[in-house]
């Protein structure tokens, strides 16, 4: 029954998260969520190929914009403040896969899950990697194509692979 359920799930999502960003289909996928336990505010753009795992424990403010293709995992929490627009094909992923100590196995070793914080105002460039535990101040700008390891201040624009400060915002 648990696979049913989970195959299930998986279809409704797939052939909802296809529909074009029309006003129609973005309330259907936010309806969706709120039924899967996220918390989602008014006005939020879902682009074709988003794909949210599992929706619980999320919060999505006003205003926001998930472009083509993007992934959250937000077992570990995610919220993601107003008017904030998420690129191409990134990624927000607020649990991984645990390494286990010494020369345990990996495959089974579980995940761990920590939270991501998304502030208001942030742009998130094309085919970014957000990791758990990271936050993300008021304003901030990643460049496309970063890996965000670490905290990213208000205010500042970020980039690269680890994301590391270019400059900030005036």
């Amino acid at each position: 029954m648990k696979y049913f359920a989970v195959v299930v799930f998986e279809t409704v999502m797939r052939l909802l998260f296809s529909l074009p960003r029309f006003r129609l289909a973005n309330a259907l996928k936010s309806g969706f969520l709120r039924l899967c336990g996220a918390s989602v505010g008014r006005h939020v753009v879902f682009y074709p190929g988003v794909w949210i795992c599992t929706g619980r424990n999320l919060r999505v403010g006003d205003h926001v914009d998930f472009a083509l293709d993007v992934l959250v995992t937000s077992d570990g929490g995610v919220r993601i403040g107003d008017r904030t627009l998420i690129g191409y094909r990134s990624q927000i992923l607020s649990s991984n896969h645990a390494i286990p100590a010494g020369r345990g196995r990996i495959f089974g070793a579980g995940h761990v899950r920590k939270a991501v914080e998304i502030g208001a105002d942030v742009w998130i460039g094309a085919n970014c990697v957000v990791l758990p535990g990271v936050t993300i101040g008021d304003g901030a700008v990643v460049a496309a194509g970063s890996i965000v390891t670490k905290d990213v201040p208000a205010y500042s624009v970020v980039g690269g692979c680890p994301a590391k400060p270019i400059k900030m915002r005036d």
